[in-house]
C-alpha cells in the first residue's frame, strides 16, 4: 500500500463519471479537468476507432447521424453499462491519457461511478476496461453514493438523505444514511428515453422524422415536464416519412410536455417505490429534509413541480446537477486511503 501511495507521485489519480452521454473526469486538487460526451468514431463494420484527433468526444459526436458510408459515430454505453468492450476501453484510454499525459510513468489510480443496479459481471466489464485503458488500479463507487456527495448532502449522519440522479441511461433513486444506501432503486429509463420519446411523438403526429440531437435540442430549449414559464414554440427540421425529402414543422412546448409524458411517470413511479420502502424513521426524516435531483434530466423544467405534487415532499434540484457525480468521485479521491476499503476494486477479484 506504501508502495502505492509513492506511486501516485508520479501519475495523477482521477474520478471518472462514465455516462451514457457524457464522460467527466476530475483530479484530486483541481476539479472537473475534462467533460466529453461518451462517443466514439469507429470504422463502419469494425471496432477499429479512427486513427485522428476527431474519433472520441465532442468531435465524434458532431458526426452522429451524419457520417458517411465508412464511418459509424455510436455510443459504447447503453443504459448506464458498457454494450461495446472494445470500443469502451478505447475511449476511457484516450480520456485517461489525456488527463494523466503520455510522459506518466504509471498509470493512475481511477475512481469510476457506476449505477447501482448494474450486474456483477457488468462491473467486470468497467473494471476491466479502465485497468486495460492504463488505470494502475480501479475502485468502483455507485452513482448516488457519489451524486449524494457532490450535491453536499450529509450522507454520513444518522439522518435519511434522498437523491433523484436521471442520467442518460439510468435513473437512480437512493435514501441514504449513516454512509450508506438503505433503500435504492435503478431502472433504465432517464435522459435517452425523453429524446426517444420526441423522436417518437415526431413520428406519429407529423410524419416527421428527426436525430438525436434535434430531439436532444427540443427537450432543452422547450421541453417540460408541467405547465411551467410561457408558452413556446421551436421549428424542428428533419425528414418527410412520405415524399423523404426534408421539411420543417413548428413544435409547441405544450406538445412536447405530451410527448414527455411516459418517461416521466415512469420517473415518478420510482421515486414513490423507494419512498414506499423506506422505514419509517427515515420517511420521516425526508418529510424536513426532501429529495434532491441531480444529473441531466434533473434540468428538466417543471419535474421539480410534478415530484413534489407525487410525494407531497419539497424537491430541489442540486447546484450544477449535471456534476454533481463527478465532484462526489472528487472528494472520494480526496480521502482515497480512508474511504478505499468500503468500494469495490479490482484487488476484490484477484
Amino acid at each position: 500500500m506504501l508502495l502505492d501511495s509513492l506511486l501516485g507521485w508520479f501519475s495523477v489519480d482521477m474520478g471518472i463519471d462514465l455516462g451514457t452521454c457524457n464522460t467527466l473526469v476530475c483530479v484530486r486538487g483541481e476539479g472537473i479537468v475534462l467533460n466529453e460526451p461518451s462517443v466514439v468514431a469507429v470504422k463502419r463494420g469494425t471496432n477499429r476507432v479512427l486513427n485522428n484527433g476527431n474519433a472520441v468526444g465532442w468531435s465524434a459526436k458532431e458526426m452522429l447521424g451524419k457520417t458517411p458510408g465508412s464511418i459509424s459515430a455510436i455510443r459504447p454505453l447503453k443504459d448506464g453499462v458498457i454494450s461495446d468492450f472494445e470500443i469502451t476501453e478505447a475511449m476511457l484510454g484516450y480520456f485517461i491519457r489525456k488527463v494523466n499525459g503520455k510522459s506518466r510513468v504509471f498509470g493512475p489510480r481511477v475512481v469510476i461511478a457506476v449505477p447501482s443496479g448494474i450486474t456483477a459481471v457488468e462491473k467486470r466489464a468497467v473494471l476491466d476496461s479502465a485497468e486495460r485503458a492504463g488505470a494502475r488500479r480501479v475502485y468502483l463507487i455507485e452513482e448516488p453514493m457519489a451524486a449524494g456527495i457532490g450535491a453536499g448532502l450529509p450522507i454520513a449522519e444518522p439522518t435519511a438523505s434522498m437523491i433523484v440522479d436521471i442520467g442518460g441511461g439510468t435513473t437512480e433513486v437512493a435514501i441514504m444514511s449513516l454512509a450508506d444506501i438503505a433503500t435504492c432503486e435503478s431502472v433504465r429509463v432517464a435522459g435517452d428515453d425523453l429524446d426517444e420519446a420526441i423522436i417518437n411523438y415526431m413520428k406519429k403526429n407529423y410524419n416527421l422524422t428527426i436525430g438525436e440531437q434535434t430531439a436532444e435540442r427540443i427537450k432543452i430549449e422547450i421541453g417540460s415536464a408541467a405547465d411551467v414559464g410561457d408558452p413556446r414554440t421551436i421549428e424542428v427540421r428533419g425528414r418527410d416519412n412520405v415524399s423523404g425529402l426534408p421539411r420543417k414543422a413548428d413544435l409547441t412546448s405544450e406538445e412536447v410536455r405530451d410527448a414527455l409524458q411516459e418517461p416521466v411517470q415512469a420517473i415518478i413511479e420510482t421515486v414513490t417505490r423507494t419512498l414506499e420502502r423506506a422505514e419509517p424513521e427515515l420517511a420521516a426524516d425526508l418529510v424536513d429534509n426532501g429529495i434532491c435531483l441531480v444529473g441531466g434530466g434533473g434540468l428538466l423544467r417543471g419535474l421539480d413541480v410534478v415530484l413534489a405534487n407525487a410525494t407531497g415532499l419539497e424537491v430541489r434540484v442540486a447546484d450544477d446537477p449535471l456534476t454533481s457525480v463527478a465532484r462526489g468521485t472528487s472528494i472520494y479521491l480526496e480521502n482515497l486511503e480512508e474511504w478505499k476499503a468500503t468500494m469495490e476494486s479490482d484487488l476484490d477479484e484477484r
